[in-house]
């Protein structure tokens, strides 16, 4: 009887110890799954996160170039229009050349400082100018006197062709060897840099002040 009561108690004690050890167990995989899930989450929410902030670099770039490239397309179009403008300018200074050139009481000094200065440039004695036909007709049947107020200590002949330009002299000795340019059009291509710089102070100064 003893020995069968001994058995019972051990098979009691053994399933009491088992439920146990399955209550722990069970305990523990729970805790495990708990612990997964959390990890998982916590990593989804790191993904998610990087995924953000890569999408709004990514818009912040996008965002940039677009900026950017605007920028550019502003500045080329000021460009433009700026060297539009100079352009202007520059071509209604041959406008003004010939009201000049028109204005004898203003012109004609003008270009008898022109012919001093060429005169005075070449080495020669013996020289040629050359005018256009506009100043040919106004002073070639006075030339000799007219190259006397300008204080031209040389000898200067008037070439009998007329010069295709809007005003000035062009200078040269016998020989075609030597020759100085001081036609309206040639002082302008030499002060091309200066008028050009000039042009662009007066233009952009109070823009480029702001």
């Amino acid at each position: 009887m003893n020995h069968t009561v001994n058995i019972q108690e051990l098979e009691a004690a053994l399933i009491s110890r088992a439920k146990t050890l399955a209550e722990e167990y069970l305990a523990h995989a729970i805790g495990n799954r708990d612990q997964i899930i959390s990890d998982a989450s916590k990593r989804r929410n790191l993904r998610e996160e990087r995924e953000i902030l890569t999408a709004k670099a990514a818009a912040e770039r996008m965002f940039r170039q677009r900026v950017q490239a605007a920028e550019i397309k502003q500045h080329e179009e000021v460009d433009r229009l700026r060297w539009g403008l100079i352009q202007k300018v520059m071509q209604e200074l041959s406008t003004r050349f010939t009201q000049i050139a028109a204005d004898e009481k203003v012109y004609l000094p003008l270009l008898q400082r022109y012919l001093a200065r060429a005169a005075m440039a070449i080495d020669d004695y013996e020289l040629v100018a050359e005018i256009n036909a506009q100043d040919h007709a106004r002073v070639a049947k006075k030339w000799d006197a007219f190259c006397g107020e300008a204080e031209v200590h040389k000898h200067v002949v008037l070439a009998p062709d007329p010069l295709v330009c809007l005003g000035g002299v062009r200078v040269r000795n016998t020989g075609n060897t030597i020759r100085m340019d001081n036609t309206f059009e040639a002082r302008m291509e030499r002060l091309q840099d200066e008028l050009l710089q000039t042009v662009m102070e007066r233009l952009f100064a109070a823009a480029a002040d702001r």
